[in-house]
């Protein structure tokens, strides 16, 4: 059997006036789905790989719509768990010329924001799987997000799946730091304190850095 990436995350209902219309000049929407990881796994199924996705999705009419735009792709979705009232909702107008886009949410109380720990088998999920995906915004959707990430995050560990999320940006806030740090005016930690991160990342920052300015 393949092995198999798999992307966990919140899919949403995508609202969206036609063309480079505004918010207030619209009468019509487009009606579509979109999410970031659910993105990933859709790119990669395009791609040939074997790509199933995981979420919480409502059993009704909606719910159903919002995996099949996935299974159209190919996306193996039958690790999905249905379940709750809501899918989350996103407004987005797309920008023109020097006009940026505009994204309004409207995701509280969705499904996926109130799945429980115990819906998700991960064992099973990750079987023949090589690779999980995931993005920091899905466990900043609650406390019952942050356990369900770190129980896939141990579980992928334990089997030897690789898992990662996007890369943290380096703040503007840091570059002043690291010069005082390369001065000794100011340690490690209490730099990494500073920026609300930890004193590894700090100075992972901080080699990257050094890096660059050799090139």
């Amino acid at each position: 059997m393949a092995k198999k990436v798999v992307t966990f995350g919140e899919l949403m209902i995508r609202l969206q006036p036609y063309n480079y219309e505004r918010f207030v000049q619209a009468d019509h929407l487009e009606f579509t789905f979109g999410g970031g990881e659910a993105n990933v796994a859709v790119s990669l199924a395009n791609y040939g790989l074997d790509a199933a996705y995981v979420t919480k999705l409502p059993a009704h009419a909606i719910g159903q719509a919002a995996v099949n735009s996935l299974r159209r792709y190919g996306v193996d979705t039958s690790k999905i768990t249905r379940g709750g009232d809501r899918v989350g909702i996103y407004f987005n107008e797309k920008g023109a010329s020097q006009r940026g886009s505009v994204c309004i949410y409207d995701r509280a109380h969705s499904a996926i924001q109130q799945a429980r720990p115990e819906e998700f088998d991960w064992d099973s999920i990750f079987e023949d799987a090589v690779w999980f995906h995931f993005t920091g915004i899905t466990p900043a959707l609650g406390e019952n997000l942050v356990e369900i990430c770190l129980q896939a995050c141990q579980a992928a560990k334990a089997r030897g799946v690789r898992f990662g999320r996007e890369k943290m940006p380096v703040p503007d806030a840091f570059y002043p730091l690291w010069d005082k740090f390369c001065k000794k005016e100011i340690t490690a930690r209490a730099a990494a304190r500073e920026l609300g991160v930890v004193h590894s990342t700090f100075l992972k920052w901080g080699q990257e850095q050094n890096s660059k300015k050799n090139l």
